[in-house]
């Protein structure tokens, strides 16, 4: 099997290099990421510029082919499937995401994103995303079973697996819930804070988020915050 794996964390980010090592049990594996930080890119992609590729000399895996990118993850994936790679990819893993894509916020995500481009250059496409801290007892524990189980699992077009692992320790982790829908809320609930006031009354803003938990059952969003992986199938529209 041919392995195409991208995230919006960049290149050098600890949860791409732990998908490289998981992915290696299932075939080839390429690397193709962004060469920094393209979180929140949603499904982007470069039409008005050129986009860059360097080898990545140091990728820190044994026998995975990688390289990084100048534009987004969906340039990742269309760039490496169509051009980096000899042969297209019969698979494409996104991630793993350095914090949650469930609910509304997945719409934003440039996991899904890459995820979602990769279904619509006829891949088969698993985006994983886990907690934002430093417990990884989780995903470390459930990734190869989980793989395992979803690479074969046929998809309609348009469709990708979603997979989230919780940030707890294994002990706490109550399992796997399949088949889980997006939720309809969201994981953070956005305003805008003033930085500065600017020439010719211009205002600077930043974003502020405030962690949410209402969710609904049955959805990713509970899944997670009741501590069990969340694996789904989410459509090109994110509902």
């Amino acid at each position: 099997m041919r392995i195409l794996i991208t995230n919006d964390d960049g290149i050098e980010s600890d949860g791409i290099i732990r998908l490289a090592k998981a992915a290696r049990e299932f075939g080839e594996v390429w690397v193709v990421a962004p060469k920094t930080q393209r979180s929140a890119a949603s499904h982007s992609i470069t039409l008005h510029n050129t986009i860059d590729i360097y080898p990545c000399k140091d990728f820190p895996v044994e026998g995975v082919k990688a390289y990084y990118c100048s534009g987004t993850p969906g340039d990742c994936v269309r760039v490496g499937g169509l051009n980096v790679m000899p042969e297209k990819p019969d698979l494409v893993l996104s991630g793993i995401n350095f914090g949650y894509n469930v609910a509304s916020d997945i719409q934003y995500s440039a996991t899904a994103g890459a995820a979602f481009e990769a279904a619509f250059q006829g891949y088969h496409a698993i985006a994983l995303s886990e907690e934002a801290c430093d417990c990884h007892e989780v995903t470390d524990k459930y990734i190869s079973q989980i793989l395992k189980e979803l690479i074969d699992t046929p998809l309609a077009p348009g469709m990708i697996h979603n997979v989230n692992f919780p940030g707890c320790s294994l002990s706490e982790c109550k399992g796997i819930l399949y088949d889980r829908t997006v939720s309809r809320g969201m994981v953070f609930r956005d305003t805008y804070d003033v930085v500065e006031k600017l020439e010719d009354n211009g205002v600077r803003y930043m974003v502020k988020g405030e962690y949410n938990e209402d969710n609904e059952p049955g959805t990713d969003f509970r899944a997670i915050t009741d501590k069990y992986v969340s694996v789904g199938v989410v459509n090109n529209i994110g509902f």
